[in-house]
């Protein structure tokens, strides 16, 4: 597993790719769409902005893994979002957007978890790699649950 700091090295340079050429270079990864997540320190109360792919869309909701590569623990921002669901996503170097994020339930999981893996399987070994469970997040549209954007 990477170090926490090459990995936040390689984020701010996804990301600045990204921004930079409007989607164009790094807007998919490992074939799947980019999205840049800014989640709330749970800790800091700062903004906190990691850069992720989209395995599944389901309609308006994105499809996140909180793999960390199958480390054995879970990655900041899915810890920051567990404690505040409220985030803001740009897919693909696109704007900003209000979203409610929420881990997927066992069942839902259990459901997911054979799509995810058939069009990325880089999950599955990720799996392999840790004993944890690893979750499974949907990013909604903030009107969809009940939240003005």
């Amino acid at each position: 597993m990477a170090s926490t700091r090459t990995m936040k090295t390689l984020s701010v340079l996804h990301r600045a790719a990204v921004r930079v050429s409007r989607g164009r270079v790094g807007g998919r990864l490992l074939g799947d769409p980019a999205l840049e997540l800014t989640t709330t320190g749970r800790r800091s109360g700062r903004p906190r902005v990691s850069m992720l792919t989209a395995p599944l869309q389901l309609g308006d909701s994105l499809v996140v893994v909180a793999s960390r590569g199958g480390d054995d623990v879970h990655p900041a921002w899915f810890l920051n979002l567990r404690d505040d669901p409220h985030v803001q996503v740009a897919l693909a170097g696109g704007p900003r957007r209000p979203m409610l994020a929420r881990v997927a339930d066992a069942d839902e999981r259990a459901r997911l978890w054979p799509a995810i893996t058939a069009g990325s399987p880089h999950y599955a070994a990720y799996q392999q790699r840790t004993t944890r469970e690893i979750p499974v997040v949907l990013l909604e549209q903030a009107h969809d649950v009940g939240v003005l954007p």
